[in-house]
């Protein structure tokens, strides 16, 4: 039997890069995966980038998996609602959430051609904060609290939000560190809130990515040590299925570290080197 055999999980955001990878490690673990995104048509959204949340389904399921598209904005909180309602009318349950959605890397160039995302903090556009928290922090935060609630009632579960370092120390933009250093606190204080629950919840950190972002752009980045986008999903099977995960609830966690601590690799076998705050 796989690990994750009748297990129901919602990946948020998961069109492309870590949330599609996080819904195949989870599907191929034997999870009903839910994917929710805006992404349908391939190339609408999101500058173009390949991959829409049907895509990731069809990817789940050529691999023996079951994955289950739901179109979602999470900027709409009746969406989010009906979303998270339809999963709990066909599963009567819900194991694991994975907070993935986010807007913050939309419109890294302005109107004028100008790359703004490296701008002093007054020269950002307003549209920015917008976009990481509508899309980001406020969605995890809602998706969160209507999961929370069948969790609660089960007395088990995992909520992941998916985290950064800028949660811990200046990345070049003050937007995107303030919203992950918020992410980063929801999820100790709900932890705090759930522990009675035995509901956990953790931030997490992934490496540099193989993103279709990244692969993209691929020469502006030291490539050596990135991670595919299963390796993530990986580390939260690994949290997913540890007996004793409660005494790892309300921490900030990185990928790398968990894959020495449960012994599980890349999907070429490789090992990544787990980044730390000064190599981050």
């Amino acid at each position: 039997m796989q690990p994750l055999t009748s297990q129901i999980a919602l990946v948020t955001g998961a069109s492309r890069g870590v949330g599609k990878g996080i819904a195949l490690a989870l599907a191929t673990a034997g999870a009903t995966v839910y994917i929710t995104g805006r992404t349908v048509k391939d190339g609408k959204l999101d500058e173009n980038l390949s991959g829409t949340i049907y895509e990731t389904v069809d990817a789940i399921n050529q691999l023996g998996g079951r994955g289950i598209a739901l179109p979602c904005d999470h900027r709409n909180d009746d969406e989010v609602k009906a979303a998270v309602q339809r999963i709990l009318d066909e599963q009567g349950r819900m194991d694991i959430l994975v907070n993935n959605v986010w807007g913050g890397y939309e419109n890294m160039v302005d109107e004028s051609g100008e790359f703004t995302w490296f701008n002093k903090f007054w020269a950002q556009p307003i549209s920015r904060w917008d976009a990481m928290f509508q899309a980001g922090v406020r969605a995890h935060f809602v998706t969160s609290a209507l999961v929370a609630r069948a969790m609660v009632a089960q007395r088990s579960g995992l909520i992941v939000n998916i985290s950064y370092w800028a949660g811990q120390k200046y990345q070049n933009n003050v937007i995107y560190g303030v919203a992950k250093t918020a992410d980063d606190r929801m999820a100790k204080d709900m932890a705090h809130e759930l522990r009675e629950y035995n509901v956990a919840a953790v931030s997490l950190y992934p490496g540099l990515v193989r993103t279709e972002r990244v692969l993209r752009d691929a020469e502006y980045f030291d490539m050596s040590n990135a991670e595919s986008p299963e390796f993530t999903g990986r580390a939260i099977l690994a949290l997913a299925t540890d007996p004793n995960v409660m005494e790892k609830s309300g921490k900030v966690l990185v990928a790398a570290d968990l894959g020495l601590e449960y012994g599980f690799t890349d999907v070429d076998g490789r090992q990544p080197i787990p980044l730390t705050l000064e190599t981050s």
